[in-house]
């Protein structure tokens, strides 16, 4: 059984997944919660009950970075052997095929807004605190930090951040698009509870392969791009949620369709 990060269901919102890191009192990234978290983020995936995602650390801390003690003593050829599963484990909320919302409370800092950038969506506290403090220990952001913090907010903000490692509010967050949506801090989880429901019964293979064509088509040049859609979007023919969303469209409108995830 896990001890620190657990994915959990409830009744009231239905089709979402939480994810849950608890390991108090700063939710600290040690490598094994780095291993639950990439565990829950694949037990996410495959759960077919399970339509979004959210990722949360509780009230009061997402999560404060990476376990200090455990990086002190590592020397490079150690560092060397670890650095990929970082990047994957951290990286892990972005692998899942499906909606996910980050929901903020007090810290994201270093690995913890790394796992928040892998989120399709970040929600936070007015009173929360962002940033990648790594250069401040003499080191980079090394699960994700540098390309996908450059990748969402523009190279010129990533480097501010990343060069000075200096903490950002949730106001400043907001304004730069590091985050998506600011609300009082014991509002925060329920808020991304209440966005992740709004898939609950939508379109699940589409949605998978709305979200691998925007993410995949970031990474390339804007013709692969185009021909990563071409081919999501013709595969998606051969579903039954394509047929039965098109033919309720012909007999009923947009908007009533009961779709099966298939």
């Amino acid at each position: 059984m896990p001890e620190f990060v657990t994915l959990q269901t409830s009744d009231e919102f239905p089709g979402v997944g939480t994810i849950l890191l608890n390991r108090p009192p700063m939710n600290a990234l040690s490598r094994q919660v780095q291993a639950e978290l990439a565990e829950a983020a694949r037990e996410a995936t495959v759960r077919d009950d399970i339509k979004a995602v959210v990722v949360y650390g509780g009230p009061k801390v997402l999560a404060a970075g990476a376990d200090i003690k455990e990086l002190n003593d590592l020397t490079f050829a150690e560092v060397r052997k670890v650095a990929g599963r970082l990047q994957a484990d951290l990286g892990s909320i972005a692998a899942i095929p499906k909606p996910t919302v980050a929901a903020i409370t007090g810290y994201a800092l270093g690995g913890g807004l790394e796992v928040a950038l892998g989120a399709d969506r970040r929600i936070a506290g007015d009173n929360a605190k962002l940033g990648v403090p790594e250069i401040l220990l003499g080191v980079i952001p090394g699960g994700g930090g540098t390309q996908r913090l450059a990748r969402l907010i523009g190279p010129a903000k990533a480097k501010d951040l990343v060069f000075t490692g200096r903490f950002v509010g949730a106001a400043e967050a907001l304004e730069i698009g590091l985050v998506d949506e600011v609300v009082a801090p014991d509002e925060v989880y329920n808020a991304a509870l209440k966005w992740a429901s709004k898939f609950n019964g939508a379109a699940s293979v589409a949605l998978a392969a709305a979200k691998a064509a925007i993410d995949e088509g970031l990474d390339v040049d804007l013709t692969t791009g185009l021909k990563i859609e071409e081919h999501v979007f013709a595969a998606l023919f051969s579903t039954d949620d394509r047929k039965i969303g098109m033919a309720s469209f012909v007999e009923n409108g947009p908007g009533k369709a009961e779709f099966t995830g298939k």
